[in-house]
């Protein structure tokens, strides 16, 4: 962290609360890096009486807001048609932005007017020096206006860069072009640029010498499920998609190529492996389409494709039964899916990258996307006595507890909030 922060954010005056607009998740507790996070961060801090939230999400289109899917939610305004247009869910004021079907652009969109929703909430609200968190570096060709107006109302512009989006495989070469020109714009006009990977804190400095970073990390957990190994929810959902607890290996993530998912059905379908292959994910049908007309996987009874789990308990028994967890992200910084990995399932196999690495360190095995790297390691893996498992997941939780809880990680965001 850099030492010239000390006027980088203002409680409000007169009422001691810090007004949060976070900006850039689609919803809130799906399987998206940032729609995990904002959902712990606004648990860590739901009793807090110094920091108020207020989450953008999409009211419609690919990884829209459904808040039926969460507990504890209290709608507090409709649009004309009946449909929820803003609630409150762990003490977050929650509001949705109505997208155009715009193809890739809509994420643009959805960006810009989420923050233009945002200056407008503050105005009315009369409310002061608010903090814009913006995740990811989508609105490049607006952020110079849009912080104009942020600083004519008091308020800072803090950006999490997440990992290189210009990089990501499913971008054509224009679009990764502006991706990565809308990077350097977002990041020179950032009064702070929070990092949640050392490598990506590095690269920030290296890159654009930004003056004001600071690295935090996503968090998880190590607490058990609540959920008993003959939980009958768990019962079920073994008996529905055709697994056994303990032999199977999973996978939870976005269906996205840059997630890897080509490599590890190829690699699994190479190994002589007895066990399962569960994949929990949001299926991209094109994406599916093309795995199966290259791999052929639906021949090879061992892959199942299992649908989502939203129930966070059960996802985590499903998770700390698994025989072992692959995790093939190759892009971004710190994934909440890996720590969620690490701090339930003892032994993990993972893309051998720099932001894998910094986080697994020695509590977990590594593969490339060579032919025969994941495979080999899975026959590793099934040849690994249990005390050789139990030692791996005594570390991974170590380096969760060490590193990663979110209670930690809330506390240091608390901080950069309330920093004067």
């Amino acid at each position: 962290m850099t030492d010239n922060l000390s006027d980088i954010s203002k409680t409000a005056a007169g009422t001691g609360v810090q007004h949060v607009f976070i900006i850039g998740a689609k919803s809130i507790g799906q399987y998206g890096g940032y729609e995990t996070f904002v959902d712990r961060l606004a648990g860590v801090h739901e009793n807090e009486a110094s920091v108020k939230y207020h989450i953008a999400c999409k009211a419609n289109g690919e990884g829209y807001m459904d808040e039926t899917k969460l507990s504890g939610v209290e709608v507090t305004k409709r649009n004309a048609d009946g449909t929820v247009s803003e609630f409150t869910y762990k003490n977050a004021h929650v509001f949705k932005i109505h997208c155009p079907d715009m193809g890739p652009a809509v994420a643009v969109y959805y960006d810009k007017e989420a923050v233009k929703y945002s200056i407008r909430y503050c105005i009315e609200n009369n409310i002061e020096h608010p903090v814009f968190y913006i995740l990811t570096c989508r609105i490049g060709l607006y952020i110079n206006g849009l912080v104009n107006k942020i600083r004519r109302i008091g308020g800072r512009y803090y950006l999490n860069p997440d990992g290189h989006e210009w990089m990501r495989a499913k971008w054509s070469a224009p679009v990764r072009h502006y991706w990565k020109w809308s990077e350097k714009k977002m990041v020179r006009a950032a009064d702070l640029v929070i990092c949640d990977s050392v490598n990506i804190e590095k690269y920030i400095k290296e890159e654009y010498a930004h003056p004001n970073t600071i690295y935090i990390a996503y968090g998880a957990d190590v607490e058990k499920s609540s959920l008993s190994d003959d939980a009958q929810e768990y019962t079920e959902w073994l008996k529905e998609k055709g697994l056994r607890a303990g032999e199977y290996y999973l996978v939870v993530g976005r269906f996205v190529p840059e997630n890897n998912y080509e490599t590890m059905i190829r690699e699994f379908m190479m190994s002589s492996s007895k066990k399962d292959f569960a994949i929990i994910t949001n299926i991209n049908d094109r994406l599916r389409e093309q795995l199966e007309s290259t791999l052929h996987f639906s021949k090879d009874p061992r892959i199942k494709f299992a649908g989502t789990v939203y129930d966070r308990e059960l996802l985590k028994k499903i998770r700390e039964n698994a025989y072992g967890y692959f995790h093939g992200h190759e892009v971004g910084g710190t994934n909440p899916s890996l720590l969620e990995a690490l701090g339930s399932t003892d032994l993990n196999l993972l893309l051998d990258v720099g932001f894998n690495c910094e986080v697994g360190q020695d509590a977990a095995l590594y593969w490339s996307k060579e032919q025969g790297s994941l495979s080999a390691l899975i026959e590793k893996a099934d040849s690994m006595d249990e005390d050789s498992r139990k030692e791996y997941g005594k570390r991974a939780k170590e380096r969760i507890r060490d590193a990663f809880s979110w209670q930690f990680i809330g506390d240091e965001y608390k901080k950069v909030w309330i920093r004067r």
